[in-house]
């Protein structure tokens, strides 16, 4: 036996040489998946409060929050904080949708395994390539906007608490957030969700007890300011509103990470979807506070606002907190980084796994392993971190491209989100009723034709082309540009090597495993209810 499993299609009892135990798992939960065409090989270690926290901490409304926090202020004024309510509301309708599906298909890799059994394998191919590409993205823009926190904190002082990182300081913070991140997922579920609890514990520290703590005690502005339409940045307050949406579709993105190591999660039908929608709802609530919190305590918010000053938070904290206070509060930011790079790589690495156990492209056999001991995908997990290492060292010779580089993930995950909401609507028309443990009943066609008008509204905001009529064009469409690029690469390769051909994983079977889980739900109930009589 090697020192790796490799995945199979076809359920076999799991045998491991050397006394190696088997994965931890309920026989209920492996039975499920074994219906689904997979066998348990993950650990079940991942609570609903884990799942939880790890979905919370890829979404990370603390990293949104001061992230954006000057970009949405200085674009379009105070009116900037209602995106958190607008996008959080439509991404509520989108997890709402993704959490009948997962609870229908509880598997490892989570968009690509839903589209594919929504659909088929050629759909999934293009749905995994495009989320695969958004999401390394997510780790490379997450990690370079630590590097300003972490400068902050290491050079800080009360003369200028706020430093913006150099671009060599900028790439060394960002691979060595990388690499403590990898070296930590290396160890395997348990570890993934001790730290995704610990950086929940970070985020709700530092944005309800700091948030609370500015509004009650630190307010120097009225809350006036948050009605106040005046732009200095674009030709119409309008397109200042429209531009300034990216406060709030960059910030409700990340949910679905609970979903993509389901074979993870205990009872994960049930769990996940609640999961996933209490990441939505807290984060949003979380988000909200925050912003209004730091907004109203702002000592100069007319730097802000005119764009003078880019990196407001530290300097809001050095304020309201003092040196000691805010050096506290920039160790839980970059505690909330850490979690929230962790929980993107074991994401992207689980869609890998996934994506290559079902003989998707050229590797499928290196990338479909998982190691004995800890039994993480070690090869997909290297993988994944080694576009975002090009990227930094892309970023040090090209620093205004970062923003670039993030419209086009956002543009991407949107994308990729709509598939799924698509590919569940169509089958719903062909008559598919969600039997997993936890559905929508009759209300679920209603959210979903919701869920994807806000998700088509929502890609064309991300698309809008941004700047003043002085922005050179490649610049003011460049996600666009990227996106098309992108999708052009991948249909190239999608059309001319056939890589679904390869794949003999079940796909489009939505309706026919729905009535095998009802069948088996019945069997399950007249059991029981003949063993209590």
């Amino acid at each position: 036996m090697s020192a790796t499993d490799n995945e199979a299609h076809t359920p076999t009892p799991v045998s491991l040489s050397g006394g190696t135990a088997r994965p931890a798992s309920s026989a209920e939960d492996a039975d499920m998946l074994a219906v689904l065409g997979y066998e348990q090989k993950f650990d079940r270690k991942v609570s609903l409060w884990a799942n939880f926290a790890l979905g919370f901490v890829y979404l990370s409304p603390l990293v949104g929050v001061v992230s954006l926090f000057a970009v949405g202020l200085a674009t379009a004024g105070g009116p900037s904080v209602f995106w958190i309510g607008i996008v959080g509301a439509g991404q509520f309708l989108v997890a709402l949708v993704f959490g009948e599906v997962v609870s229908q298909f509880p598997l490892a890799g989570g968009l690509y395994q839903w589209v594919r059994r929504l659909w088929n394998g050629r759909y999934a191919w293009f749905n995994a390539w495009t989320y695969i590409c958004c999401i390394t993205i997510g780790i490379t823009s997450t990690a370079l906007f630590s590097s300003d926190f972490v400068a902050s904190l290491v050079a800080g002082t009360a003369d200028e608490p706020g430093i913006s990182s150099t671009p060599t300081q900028r790439l060394w913070i960002a691979i060595g957030m990388t690499v403590v991140c990898l070296i930590c997922n290396c160890f395997g579920t348990r570890t993934l969700a001790l730290i995704s609890k610990i950086g929940l514990a970070a985020e709700l520290i530092g944005i309800v007890l700091v948030g609370l703590y500015l509004l009650i005690f630190e307010r120097h502005n009225s809350v006036s300011i948050f009605f106040q339409t005046s732009s200095s940045n674009h030709d119409s307050y309008f397109m200042a509103f429209i531009a300034a949406s990216l406060v709030g579709l960059f910030l409700f993105y990340g949910f679905e990470a609970c979903g993509e190591i389901a074979e993870e999660v205990p009872n994960p039908s049930r769990s996940i979807p609640r999961a996933m929608q209490l990441t939505v709802a807290v984060g949003g609530l979380a988000a909200l506070l925050a912003f209004v919190g730091y907004a109203l305590a702002a000592p100069d918010l007319a730097s802000i606002l005119s764009g003078k000053d880019a990196n407001p938070i530290p300097s809001i904290l050095q304020s309201s907190l003092g040196i000691v206070g805010t050096k506290l509060v920039l160790a839980v930011t970059i505690t909330s980084f850490i979690a929230g790079v962790m929980s993107q790589q074991a994401a992207a690495s689980r869609i890998v796994f996934s994506f290559a156990r079902d003989d998707m492209f050229p590797g499928s056999r290196v990338f479909s392993q998982i190691t004995r001991r800890h039994r993480v995908p070690m090869n997909a997990l290297l993988a994944v971190n080694v576009l975002p290492l090009l990227i930094f060292v892309f970023v040090y010779y090209s620093p205004d491209s970062l923003t670039k580089i993030v419209a086009f993930q956002m543009l991407a995950g949107y994308a990729a989100f709509m598939m799924v909401v698509l590919a569940a609507l169509r089958m719903r028309l062909k008559g598919w009723r969600p039997a997993g443990a936890w559905t929508l009943g009759r209300w679920g066609f209603v959210v979903n034709v919701a869920a994807l008008v806000y998700g088509v509204l929502g890609m064309v905001l991300l698309a809008w082309p941004t700047g003043d009529s002085a922005t050179p064009f490649v610049d003011r469409w460049i996600a666009l540009i990227g996106f098309l690029v992108v999708s052009a690469v991948g249909l190239v390769y999608l059309l001319t090597m056939k890589p679904e051909r390869k794949s003999t994983a079940p796909e489009g079977d939505a309706i026919v495993v729905a009535e095998r889980l009802r069948s088996r739900a019945e069997a399950l109930t007249r059991t029981t209810r003949g063993s209590t009589a």
